[in-house]
């Protein structure tokens, strides 16, 4: 065969291609299940530091099987539809740890009423805490977070927020400690039981009182994203708290 001609070039390139192709598809597919694994222990590090419970990756799922007592799912009306407890089978639709909540938010044909809705009972030197995974909108993508709401059902633990593809700076601040520690000690119903919410604006930390947070300065639009999803997250399960308050 002529080396130098065009049919031993394109001959050359395509087998390249397929050598290649086939190489990475071979390690995107030995990599999924630690990707997977990775994955998991960074959103029980999530779910811990919301009770004030940091640990590294690898330490995470031992400490989230030893302060996680319950994974409950309830429904649109806050009735709980599983509960489930112990190690955590990835293979169990039931298992609220398994619900991927950012998959069934983005899927308009469920509805709010269609989705799932995992809560997670923690318990922490002497007192539980119920720890709520959300989503929402930021700027440019998704948000999410976990909130732990203490034992009167009312005030707020702790809280954990992170983004996809928020502006550095800006929206991509609720990330981290300062916007976080906003949080403790903010209540979800008023002094007559009435859910309020809390809202993430400017000023609301003085404005709002135990109802609301300052909003991420240049950030408005992330920080509307997170009162939104706080709120309309937090409203579903509000029955659920009532009633086991």
């Amino acid at each position: 065969m002529n080396k130098e001609g065009n049919v031993y070039t394109f001959g050359f390139a395509i087998v390249m291609v397929i050598v290649v192709a086939t190489l990475l598809s071979i390690a995107a597919i030995s990599l999924k299940p630690m990707q997977k694994k990775n994955e998991q222990q960074e959103k029980m590090q999530a779910v811990l530091k919301t009770i004030g419970v940091n640990c590294t990756r690898e330490e995470a799922e031992l400490q989230f099987n030893d302060f996680v007592k319950k994974r409950l799912i309830l429904d649109f009306e806050a009735v709980v539809k599983s509960e489930e407890s112990g190690e955590i089978d990835p293979l169990n639709k039931q298992d609220a740890f398994n619900i991927d909540i950012i998959k069934e938010f983005k899927n308009s044909a469920l509805g709010p009423e269609g989705r799932n809705y995992p809560l997670y009972v923690c318990e922490k030197d002497g007192s539980n805490y119920y720890v709520i995974p959300m989503v929402g909108k930021g700027l440019w993508g998704p948000i999410w977070g976990f909130v732990a709401i203490g034992d009167d059902m009312n005030t707020v633990f702790g809280a954990s927020f992170d983004h996809k593809t928020e502006t550095p700076g800006l929206g991509a601040e609720i990330r981290y400690e300062p916007f976080q520690s906003q949080f403790p000690g903010e209540k979800i119903f008023d002094n007559n039981g009435k859910f309020v919410s809390i809202k993430v604006i400017k000023g609301g930390a003085e404005e709002y009182n135990v109802h609301g947070v300052d909003a991420i300065t240049g950030g408005t639009i992330t920080s509307n994203g997170v009162t939104e999803m706080i709120e309309r997250t937090l409203k579903v399960y509000a029955p659920y708290l009532r009633k086991s308050n």
